[in-house]
């Protein structure tokens, strides 16, 4: 089997949530933060934890356990905020903890199991590394258009 030596790499950060690993392209990442209460928005989805202001701009916040239909995060001085650029506009995804950033070959990236169910459109691919499965996050979907501009 060939294998295309001319694509470039990629470089992930994974994050946890709960007992499950993630992880989204590095260069997406703007900064990572300790968690700060959020202001709630009224009417937003129940995902959305509220805005925060990040140095004069309003950021909106996700809570990325219940965007993904893991439950809810009750947040606690250990979780972290994640800001990230998706569409041009910088948004935080909350999460248990932050565990390291890793290269990894395209190739190696697995497509996602077809169980019918709409959810998986947040996922990117599958990495099966060291004994671990990480799932590789599609952040556009993640942070719907609506909730980007809700900021």
């Amino acid at each position: 089997m060939m294998t295309d030596n001319t694509a470039p790499a990629l470089e992930l950060i994974s994050f946890c949530i709960g007992e499950q690993e993630f992880c989204i392209d590095v260069k997406t990442v703007r900064e990572i933060r300790g968690w700060t209460p959020a202001t709630p928005i009224p009417h937003a989805p129940n995902y959305m934890r509220g805005v925060i202001n990040l140095r004069g701009a309003i950021m909106p916040v996700i809570d990325l356990r219940n965007r993904l239909g893991l439950g809810v995060t009750i947040p606690e001085t250990r979780h972290v905020i994640v800001v990230v650029e998706c569409r041009d506009r910088l948004a935080g995804i909350l999460v248990d903890a932050v565990s390291e950033t890793f290269t990894v070959p395209r190739d190696s990236l697995q497509p996602a199991p077809d169980v019918g169910v709409e959810e998986l459109r947040y996922i990117q691919a599958i990495i099966s590394m060291e004994n671990r499965l990480i799932t590789y996050l599609r952040m556009d979907d993640v942070f719907p258009a609506q909730v980007s501009e809700a900021a």
